[in-house]
């Protein structure tokens, strides 16, 4: 089922909204003081490419650093691109095929608000939730 998912959501949404990761990881390396967010940016365009079977779990030891980047983020771009992933959302919410796949870009928006001083990790490895 998770591929199903994956699939449809990457012709319905995923490459677009990839993209405009890309896009914005690119325009913070530009930058050369905000490359750490561009990072985090081209991250989430890998997970928002294939959402379904991988989840964000903290990173251990995680501070004050994270928690001032994702300010910094969420005024940069993490606002935009949360805004991205709930409009994509409600246009999927429109279908009956796609309430499954706006729900999950709604849990995206929340990941693309304060991405930094996390993990994608597979939602089939147990272990992955007990490193926390």
């Amino acid at each position: 089922m998770k591929t199903i998912f994956n699939v449809l959501w990457f012709v319905l949404c995923g490459f677009w909204l990839a993209i405009g990761y890309v896009i914005v990881g690119v325009v913070m390396c530009v930058l050369i003081i905000t490359i750490p967010f561009g990072i985090a940016s081209f991250r989430l365009a890998s997970f928002v490419i294939w959402p379904f079977g991988r989840t964000l779990v903290p990173k251990p030891g995680a501070g004050a650093g994270s928690f001032i980047g994702n300010v910094i983020w969420f005024l940069l771009a993490g606002l935009w691109m949360a805004l991205a992933h709930i409009v994509t959302g409600l246009i999927l919410c429109v279908t009956v095929i796609g309430i499954p796949l706006g729900i999950a870009d709604f849990k995206l928006a929340a990941a693309a608000i304060a991405p930094l001083g996390k993990d994608i990790v597979s939602t089939d490895d147990p272990a992955a939730f007990y490193r926390m």
